[in-house]
């Protein structure tokens, strides 16, 4: 593999997120245009892009809820590169760049079955209370970061 990360800040480059989004998850689980994005994707919103001989591969978003932590989300990695570290990695540049920014918590609402990645990468279920949305049941988590 090949990886290179991208800070998408540019419209050719949030495409990359958009398309693993797309391939890796509204594809698979059957989730329209209209629910998979949403009111957080707006200009303003934090893209990560992983990408593997300049193919987008793995992607996450991110948007503050406060002056101190942001919620961390549409972490996706495609089919065929899961079980690489790529989604560890995803998250390891978000919460850099969430560093950089001044945040000093990550928030995630977790899909049940992706809450032990995610205590392996260090966050805590901060509310064991299931949040049931439009497609997955989730758990919201926390990291200082």
């Amino acid at each position: 593999m090949n990886i290179k990360v991208i800070r998408a800040t540019e419209t050719w480059q949030q495409a990359g997120a958009y398309y693993v989004r797309i391939q890796g998850m509204a594809k698979q689980h059957g989730i329209t245009l209209r629910r998979e994005f949403d009111e957080y994707d707006t200009p303003d919103t934090k893209y990560i892009v992983l990408t593997d001989d300049d193919f987008p591969v793995a992607t996450c978003r991110f948007y503050p809820l406060d002056a101190h932590s942001a919620m961390i989300g549409r972490v996706v990695v495609l089919p065929e590169y899961r079980g690489t570290g790529l989604g560890k990695q995803v998250m390891t540049e978000a919460e850099q760049w969430l560093r950089e920014l001044g945040f000093a918590e990550a928030v995630i609402e977790s899909r049940d079955v992706a809450v032990g990645f995610y205590e392996k990468i260090g966050y805590a279920v901060a509310d064991s209370h299931i949040i049931h949305g439009d497609t997955f049941a989730c758990i919201r988590m926390e990291k200082a970061i």
